[in-house]
């Protein structure tokens, strides 16, 4: 990661060096700027673990992407709900284990993000989820890196 974007301190502060970097034809800088954001905001939350962490940055991620797509900030409010409701961990694993695949993940690569996929996330911290989460994984992200 650049030096300057490890700099940056606060998620406004990344959306403002992402606008820079775009405007200044520095695509690599915006997605850096981007993913520090998704950091930044998941170290203020307070995850307990490692897994939490990754996940929340996960959802941050998944906001980034709808902040996008909509021309405004928008909140994965969906998500919070199942966190609040369940923790993190197990929102993720119920995402994971939906019929139908999770939402945004051709967003996320579009943005440079895919590494903040809850199947990602999963794969990278099998001893915290479920052997079925960690093979809906695996399998979703094998067809996807197929498609």
């Amino acid at each position: 990661m650049d030096e300057r974007v490890k700099r940056l301190d606060t998620p406004k502060k990344c959306e403002i060096f992402s606008r820079n970097a775009l405007e200044r034809n520095r695509p690599d800088l915006a997605t850096e700027a981007r993913q520090r954001a998704v950091q930044i905001r998941a170290e203020l939350y307070g995850a307990k673990t490692a897994a939490e962490n990754e996940a929340l940055q996960a959802v941050y991620a998944y906001e980034e992407v709808l902040t996008t797509k909509n021309g405004r900030r928008t909140r994965a409010s969906r998500t919070w709900q199942m966190i609040n409701r369940h923790g993190i961990i197990e929102a993720v694993e119920r995402a994971v284990n939906r019929a139908a695949e999770t939402q945004g993940y051709t967003s996320l690569v579009e943005m440079g993000l895919e590494e903040f996929a809850f199947e990602a996330v999963i794969l990278r911290h099998p001893e915290v989820f479920s052997e079925a989460a960690i093979e809906k994984s695996k399998g979703r992200l094998k067809s996807w890196k197929q498609s």
